[in-house]
């Protein structure tokens, strides 16, 4: 799929690759290889090569003409019309979807839940487009291989590179999962700033070369600020377009509602995280329902839905930590999956999802120009509209208020001022709030 010219000791060789791609930046500064344009062909090769630090072996090769075949890649040519092929010609077109971080402990569980057609559906072809840096270069190429053995059919490229204006390409997915994490003594100010450009860096790759009407999911903590950045710097795409991952949150809660109540948890709905990914989060139990029911007629211990029920979910990471030793993975790709397809497939009438997103023109009255977690439905399009039949107690808006989840937020967008073209940073930050699993 990618053809290179290694200018070395060896002789002039291409290579092509059956699922994988080494975009020009991904490759060791060792290694001199020039990357002319990549040109269309007809030529369908099929070889194995091992590419190591020292050295390059490069096979014969086998080249073979198909008769109807053009406009493709290398082996892909027995692959790219798939409407020529009986198994493959009632496929969607394919899609192609960037995620950061790829070669972390999440994008691990998660890659192979996209390659197997889980998240999009058994019809779905997809290109994954996976962006790391120059120190986990080795270890995606690790994943990249993983993937090609695993003989996803749905799985048609993979690509790999460290610059996000060439893996961003034409994404129609980014699933923005790579940031910093809190080291020992680093004050939050210092990790919004750090994560921040990275975050406006990726913000503005988007903008450049990413579909208009990319769907962004950002990962990598602190989430909501960091996509409010990426957003910020992203001014062709729609800034509803963009979303911060709290459905771990919604999913930890409805878990705690389920076992409260002696329930599985698929009878728990309509549940909702307000605010920030953060211990100022709010879990609503007012609004949520058990088999229908609301919660408080199910569960009447009002005060354990008020104190243990919001705690639980806030510090359930932290738990885990203490028991695993690792912040979750597993779990957070689930809910990666879980939020993606909770915007591509029709939400179950009555019922809504929690997601964080741009508040501007929101019916709550939360402050507008940050990125909130609120209630969301979608007709299956990608799309979201703002549930607005929800209802609020004086309990539930002191929450979100004196909880300072909003207070919160708006002192991180003035923290980042700097990266969203909104003036000199200003850090007031109120206290010490990330989750334990950011640290």
């Amino acid at each position: 799929m990618a053809v290179a010219e290694l200018n070395s000791a060896f002789t002039k060789t291409h290579f092509h690759s059956s699922q994988l791609s080494f975009l020009s930046r991904s490759v060791p500064k060792h290694q001199h290889c020039d990357f002319p344009t990549l040109h269309r062909t007809q030529q369908h090769a099929r070889i194995s090569c091992s590419v190591t630090q020292n050295q390059v072996q490069a096979p014969a090769v086998q080249i073979q003409e198909p008769k109807s075949k053009s406009d493709c890649y290398g082996v892909f040519c027995l692959t790219y019309d798939l409407k020529a092929e009986e198994e493959t010609k009632s496929w969607k077109k394919l899609i192609n979807i960037a995620v950061s971080g790829a070669a972390g402990m999440i994008s691990n569980h998660l890659l192979f839940k996209l390659a197997s057609g889980e998240v999009f559906g058994p019809d779905q072809p997809i290109a994954l487009k996976l962006l790391g840096s120059e120190r986990s270069l080795q270890a995606l190429e690790g994943v990249a291989m993983e993937l090609e053995d695993s003989l996803f059919p749905l799985l048609r490229e993979v690509s790999i590179g460290i610059d996000p204006y060439e893996v961003f390409q034409d994404a129609e997915w980014a699933l923005l999962i790579g940031a910093k994490p809190r080291g020992p003594g680093m004050e939050r100010a210092d990790l919004l700033d750090i994560n921040g450009q990275i975050f406006a860096e990726q913000g503005r790759a988007l903008n450049a070369v990413a579909s208009r009407n990319v769907k962004v999911i950002v990962v990598g903590n602190p989430c909501n600020t960091n996509a409010l950045i990426c957003m910020k710097n992203a001014p062709n795409i729609p800034a509803k377009n963009f979303h911060a991952l709290t459905r771990l949150d919604e999913n930890r809660a409805k878990c705690q509602l389920a076992l409260k109540a002696g329930v599985f948890y698929d009878k728990v709905s309509n549940v909702t995280i307000w605010g920030n990914h953060s211990t100022t989060q709010v879990p609503d139990f007012l609004n949520a329902k058990i088999d229908g029911m609301p919660v408080i007629d199910v569960i009447k211990d009002r005060k354990w839905l008020e104190e243990e029920f919001t705690e639980k979910v806030q510090k359930r990471g932290g738990v885990l930590i203490q028991k695993w030793g690792r912040s979750s993975a597993a779990s957070t790709a689930v809910s990666i999956v879980d939020a993606i397809r909770a915007l591509i497939t029709p939400t179950p009438k009555g019922d809504w999802f929690s997601t964080g997103v741009y508040t501007d023109g929101n019916p709550y009255g939360i402050a507008e120009g940050i990125v909130f977690s609120m209630p969301c439905r979608s007709n299956g399009d990608g799309d979201y509209v703002l549930v607005k039949d929800v209802i609020f107690d004086d309990y539930l808006r002191n929450r979100i208020a004196k909880a300072s989840t909003e207070a919160e937020l708006l002192a991180e967008k003035r923290c980042v001022a700097h990266l969203t073209g909104e003036g000199i940073a200003v850090c007031d930050l109120p206290g010490d709030t990330m989750l334990p699993g950011e640290m």
